[in-house]
């Protein structure tokens, strides 16, 4: 099988590929340039956009003897990922950079060129497995590995992209992934993870937004609409947050106070108790599914955080929407975030959060 291995620079692309070249298949590597200039995204070698990680893809391929190219998409994730990120936050609401980079990049872009190009299929070093049901349709499922697990992310591909796709580490662990990096000399064994975001190099993301949108002075109130305060602009917050605040009108009681929500029209950020933060149910838009959604509601577990706790809800279809309702009251889910829908540890699909309800 011909299979275009996407190599980020980091150990687990490289051990994907590797894997794929000891199963005996025709790989080419391929690194995604996704800026004009790498150094004004991020420089060193912690993440997925430097021009470190393009010299450390480059070795692994050489060290493996396979092709390997580099492939411009800096126009691409410029307008689909950094600029989206900007509008959303924009609007009032918190996106998922790396979600969105993954739904129109690394799959959806590359798939369509690799498959152009005459490739079966893309390696990714994404920890998540897939199954070859009987009926020749592929179900997605998390990892072997539960803290490294990364379906989340992946909850926006659909069939068609899932049945290219091939994710080698989805029985491992990372200790083991290293090992296998070191056995095979590998330059990458020891390099950290990423965890921040790629186009944001200096992890201030609030003065990132700030260059792009400005000074926009408002109203911070409560949920009566009192004025506690004033804020630079509304994109600097996200529900949930607490810190930061720098409220004049302390609590009745002392307690602390956090975002509940962003009202971008008004330019006004509400805050409240913990308490006010609860949420039971929430209304989603644009549903992508896995395989096929699944008709009426059905018990399942809903997670709204790549690295959050999934939980227990009633999951409804209701036309073009996805109402999920929680047993037990979720706590900082902001629209624009993206929830994921699980039955057991398949993944049945994705959709963006447009309104989450309180316990009222």
């Amino acid at each position: 099988m011909r299979v275009l291995a996407a190599m980020s620079g980091g150990v687990d692309s490289a051990v994907a590929a590797a894997r794929m070249v000891a199963q005996g298949h025709d790989v080419t590597g391929v690194h995604l340039a996704l800026s004009k200039n790498p150094e004004s995204y991020r420089s060193g070698a912690r993440g997925c956009c430097s021009l470190e990680d393009s010299h450390d893809a480059r070795r692994v391929a050489d060290k493996l003897d396979i092709p390997f190219y580099v492939w411009d998409f800096a126009q691409e994730f410029h307008r689909d990922v950094v600029e989206d990120f900007v509008a959303e936050y924009a609007a009032g609401r918190t996106p998922n950079p790396c979600l969105r980079c993954n739904e129109k990049i690394k799959f959806a872009a590359v798939l369509e060129r690799g498959m152009k190009l005459g490739f079966d299929a893309v390696a990714t070093g994404h920890y998540a497995r897939l199954e070859r049901r009987a009926d020749g349709r592929v179900t997605l499922h998390r990892a072997a590995d539960a803290a490294k697990d990364q379906s989340y992310v992946l909850g926006m591909l659909n069939q068609e992209q899932l049945a290219h796709c091939l994710f080698p580490l989805n029985d491992v662990e990372k200790p083991v992934v290293r090992q296998e990096a070191r056995e095979l000399g590998l330059g990458v064994a020891k390099k950290p993870d990423s965890h921040d975001i790629c186009f944001i190099p200096d992890g201030d993301t609030q003065g990132f937004l700030g260059k792009h949108l400005g000074e926009q002075r408002g109203s911070i109130v409560d949920a009566e609409g009192a004025v506690l305060g004033e804020h630079r602009g509304h994109h600097r917050y996200t529900v949930g947050q607490r810190k930061g605040l720098d409220l004049k009108v302390p609590a009745p009681a002392g307690n602390p106070r956090y975002v509940l929500r962003i009202e971008p029209k008004s330019n006004t950020v509400v805050v409240g108790s913990r308490e006010e933060l609860a949420v039971r149910e929430l209304r989603a838009i644009r549903p992508t599914w896995t395989l096929d959604p699944v008709p009426g509601p059905w018990r399942g577990e809903a997670q709204f955080r790549a690295h959050g706790t999934p939980m227990a809800a009633e999951i409804e279809v209701v036309g073009e929407e996805l109402l999920v309702r929680f047993d037990e009251a979720a706590s900082g889910v902001a629209p624009g975030q993206t929830v994921v829908t699980y039955d057991g540890d398949r993944v049945v699909g994705s959709a963006v959060i447009a309104e989450a309800r309180g316990c009222g």
